[in-house]
């Protein structure tokens, strides 16, 4: 296929097919990553440790198995970005699928401690593996849409796959929803595997749409000019390190707020303040649906006055909103938990989400870009994501309850993500598709 053929492709149905699977793929794989952490917080720390553990402790070790797959996602993002730039973006968007699917199915089927003892944990921290390297191989979701996107709706062309993460947290929290109006008994029985054992029809589906996708056009200029990356992870820390370290500060400020107000918060709210499962998941699900409308509205005007300014403006508002949020949620009143998750996650994340496919990816070339966008997405989750649950758990329980100290690391985070912002350029009218446009990319000499 020559460049006029995939740009007449790119202007017919492809744009269409690209943006439904990426949406409808992320979604599905999130969906199986955020039911695991809402499983974690609610369920695991009863069934798969041991009873001798007093209740935070059972959390607390629950919730650290929900970490290990974030320290897994940088590996998959090292193994499925090499990959992904050596043989292209598709093949490895249905492996990872595969792989989230089937490790969440099977957690569904886990026996418990009571059952298997020890071996209950070990097998569920390996599935936990299996996910986050899954996960971590998943954001070649967003470059199939940035990379097919024109040049002026890069930001609203990203945005579609960042959806999917709202979406992913809206089925995966209204499905605990369902469930969690049984009887607590029968709840822990067997209704919490009911979200898992669904995930294997939702990658039916997904599979099917992902495997009709074509490769994109930027990356099938690179594989007709054969100056793929022979290792990519090498180029990335050769000639992009700054940028490697942009996209982890960047990042850690939404990833640390969003799993602050998603997973923890379920915990916090059930556990510390007692309020019903049903209360802080209607308001985790109401907000994760508005998100859906906020996402690509951020993306949209990242497209017309820049990634910087959105980004700046949603990470203050993050900053702003950590105390007032708690103070809301701690009322207890259903309407003052919904208002207080849809500020947080609809207006602040959302502000920082949407743009945020399109800025890191214009911030390395096509023939490294999996690779190194994985590589500083993926270790500022360990940061952000991993660490944060369980870090605010644990400062939470051994401050008797105080949330003071969760603030403190939503501030945290917030002001190293506006340092990298302040350093970092702007990218939306240059960075590397621009240079690759005019014909200044780096060579593949240059390259190494």
């Amino acid at each position: 296929m020559d460049r006029s053929d995939r740009q007449d492709a790119v202007q017919t149905s492809d744009i269409k097919q690209v943006l439904g699977a990426s949406f409808i793929g992320t979604a599905i794989e999130w969906y199986d990553f955020f039911i695991y952490g809402t499983a974690a917080t609610l369920v695991f720390g009863q069934l798969f440790f041991s009873p001798e553990f007093s209740p935070l402790a059972a959390t607390l070790s629950s919730v650290a198995t929900f970490a290990v797959g974030f320290v897994a996602r940088p590996f998959g993002g090292i193994i499925f970005g090499h990959f992904g730039d050596k043989l292209g973006r598709k093949a490895m968007l249905v492996l990872t699928l595969n792989m989230m699917g089937i490790a969440t199915f099977l957690i569904g089927l886990m026996p418990t401690f009571e059952s298997i003892g020890l071996l209950a944990p070990v097998l569920l921290v390996l599935l936990r593996v299996v996910q986050g390297l899954g996960v971590g191989g998943e954001w070649g979701a967003a470059l199939m849409a940035v990379e097919y996107a024109p040049e002026d709706k890069r930001g609203y062309y990203g945005s579609w796959p960042q959806m999917g993460v709202p979406a992913g947290l809206l089925l995966a929290t209204g499905v605990f929803g369902a469930v969690s109006f049984l009887p607590n008994e029968q709840f822990l029985a067997w209704g919490w595997r009911i979200p898992f054992l669904l995930s294997i029809i939702l990658v039916g589906v997904g599979l099917f749409i992902r495997l009709r996708l074509l490769e994109t056009p930027s990356f099938s200029e690179v594989q007709e000019s054969q100056t793929e990356a022979q290792m990519p992870i090498m180029d990335v820390f050769r000639n992009y390190p700054k940028n490697v370290l942009l996209a982890i500060g960047v990042r850690v400020a939404s990833d640390g707020g969003f799993y602050v107000f998603t997973v923890f918060i379920l915990d916090y709210a059930t556990r510390t303040l007692g309020l019903p499962r049903s209360t802080i998941l209607l308001g985790v699900m109401l907000a994760s649906a508005v998100e859906l409308l906020t996402i690509p509205l951020s993306g949209v005007i990242s497209d017309r006055i820049g990634r910087r300014p959105v980004y700046l403006a949603g990470t203050v508002l993050l900053l702003i909103i950590a105390y007032p949020y708690f103070l809301m949620i701690q009322t207890g009143s259903t309407i003052l938990v919904v208002l207080a998750s849809i500020i947080a996650l609809s207006v602040a994340h959302a502000s920082v989400y949407g743009p945020m496919s399109a800025y890191f990816a214009e911030l390395f070339s096509t023939r490294v870009r999996y690779s190194g966008v994985s590589i500083g997405y993926q270790l500022a989750s360990i940061i952000g994501g991993g660490a944060g649950p369980l870090i605010s758990i644990y400062l939470v329980g051994a401050t008797g309850g105080s949330y003071w100290p969760v603030v403190a690391w939503i501030v945290i985070l917030c002001l190293i993500t506006l340092v990298s912002v302040f350093v970092a350029a702007e990218t939306f009218r240059g960075g590397e598709f621009a240079s690759e446009r005019s014909g200044e990319r780096q060579t593949v000499a240059e390259q190494g």
